[in-house]
């Protein structure tokens, strides 16, 4: 049964008010592949638009946040904390979201959405100095406390 339809085929957003609260857990990743040269004037801080990695973090925290009002069917929840983390790499960048909720639905659209929009802010910032980079790899890699576990750590 599709449980995003009501009995005339139609979206609707699913009742979680039976569900029982627990703590959740979720982590997602992306990556950014870019220019050697385009790495080494960011980690210069030589981008004319500023402080990348610190602005694309501040923008998946945001993001993060307000998941609820981007993808209609997503519950509003009290994000409870999160953590933006990159890893610099010669030719990409790899971007970790992980957030926590005590909640009756889950964490890990806003996780997808958080790696989502700072691969974005980092294209944003850089675009000027590499026409080239690609955004791949988004996924899901670890969703704990609710119904279903996920665990595909593979960084």
């Amino acid at each position: 049964m599709l449980t995003h339809l009501n009995e005339k085929g139609l979206s609707k957003m699913v009742d979680v008010g039976e569900k029982n609260i627990t703590k959740r857990r979720a982590v997602a990743s992306g990556k950014i592949l870019m220019k050697s040269e385009t790495i080494k004037l960011l980690q210069g801080n030589k981008i004319s638009k500023g402080n990348v990695l610190n602005t694309a973090q501040v923008a998946g925290i945001m993001a993060l946040k307000e998941t609820s009002r981007l993808i209609p069917m997503c519950h509003g929840i009290n994000v409870e904390g999160c953590d933006i983390d990159f890893e610099v790499n010669s030719d990409h960048i790899n971007v970790i979201c992980s957030s926590v909720v005590t909640a009756k639905t889950g964490i890990e659209m806003e996780v997808l959405t958080g790696v989502s929009v700072a691969l974005l802010t980092i294209y944003d910032m850089c675009k000027a100095v590499d026409k080239d980079m690609v955004i791949t790899d988004i996924s899901l890699l670890e969703k704990t406390g609710g119904k279903s576990n996920i665990n595909k750590k593979s960084l």
